[in-house]
């Protein structure tokens, strides 16, 4: 697998009191930018079931904002991730280089449905971990997050666009 294709999974330093508040159940308006990554931010919700969970998923939605993605951060709170939508749609590999914390790395197929969900992957590892297929985006999560909220492989993935 080319280094290119490779993806880091976390981003420059931990929250702090002007992080997105925590969305459990609620549609309150979110900041436009995450306040540390400046990325967009916008409603993620994962269809598990009968529940519904939402977060607030900044976008990583350039070359450099993959790459980087949430590299160094050392917190990620438990409706917080970060979504990497894949254009064109491709098999994808990360890894937890510069990675601090565990995190549910969660790949999405072309249908938008999980595929497969690496749990808490471990920290700083170089080891890649894939999607099984296609994917159309890659979610992520802080580790153990999924398996919690029973979170798994074919439930329904849907995100608001940002521009």
């Amino acid at each position: 697998m080319a280094a290119a294709a490779m993806l880091a999974a976390c981003s420059p330093q931990g929250q702090s009191a002007s992080s997105p508040a925590p969305v459990a159940g609620t549609q309150a308006a979110i900041p436009d930018r995450h306040p540390l990554s400046r990325l967009p931010l916008t409603m993620l919700t994962v269809e598990s079931g009968k529940k519904t969970h939402r977060f607030v998923v900044e976008v990583a939605n350039t070359p450099e904002a993959q790459a980087r993605g949430l590299m160094f951060r050392t917190e990620l709170g438990d409706d917080e991730g970060m979504v990497f939508p894949s254009e064109p749609i491709a098999a994808r590999s990360f890894w937890m280089r510069n990675t601090p914390i565990p995190l549910d790395i969660i790949f999405v197929g072309v249908d938008g449905r999980i595929s497969n969900i690496e749990a808490n992957t471990v920290p700083y590892s170089l080891d890649p971990v894939s999607s099984v297929g296609l994917a159309s985006a890659v979610l992520e999560l802080r580790g153990g997050r999924a398996a919690e909220l029973g979170i798994a492989a074919g439930d329904k993935v849907t995100w608001d666009a940002v521009e």
